[in-house]
């Protein structure tokens, strides 16, 4: 098993000792024109009006992709029809020891309904909305790299 580097949000701030790693079903749909979602956290939540993905907690004996089918129905009223696990980021945020399981949503039916009183935006690199919830700077980062990969021409 590789080992996940994990990223540290404001290292200043007090953990408990006793935390576990809680493990979570990210949702990052694309549009066809490469735009993807971005939902605000509700209020009462931690990081309440940062901009994430879409996405929950595993619950007991779901997978990744279980989770994400019902975290994307409980929050933003939609139905996945393919999920792709992409990549895997840990993050260390004062409240919680994270696990991020970021799957590609490309297919999809119904439409998009704010659940839990969040707002929404489909957004292009470089995000407009602010600001972004530090889990979410990685698929940011990740995004770019994939464009300027495939912007790049080599010469012979």
């Amino acid at each position: 098993m590789t080992q996940v580097d994990v990223r540290v949000v404001d290292p200043d701030q007090p953990r408990s000792a006793e935390r576990c790693l809680v493990q979570v079903a990210v949702g990052v749909l694309l549009r066809e024109d490469g735009a993807f979602l971005l939902t605000s956290r509700p209020a009462g939540k931690a990081y309440a009006g940062y901009w994430e993905f879409p996405g929950g907690k595993l619950e007991a004996g779901e997978t990744v992709e279980q989770a994400l089918r019902r975290e994307l129905q409980e929050e933003i009223g939609i139905t996945i029809k393919n999920c792709a696990l992409w990549k895997t980021e840990r993050i260390d945020y004062p409240h919680a020891l994270v696990q991020l399981n970021f799957c590609k949503v490309t297919q999809w039916s119904g439409e998009l309904q704010m659940l839990e009183s969040q707002s929404s935006a489909w957004q292009q690199l470089p995000v407009m909305m602010t600001p972004v919830l530090p889990g979410t700077v990685p698929v940011l980062q990740w995004f770019a790299q994939e464009r300027n990969f495939q912007g790049q021409t080599h010469a012979t």
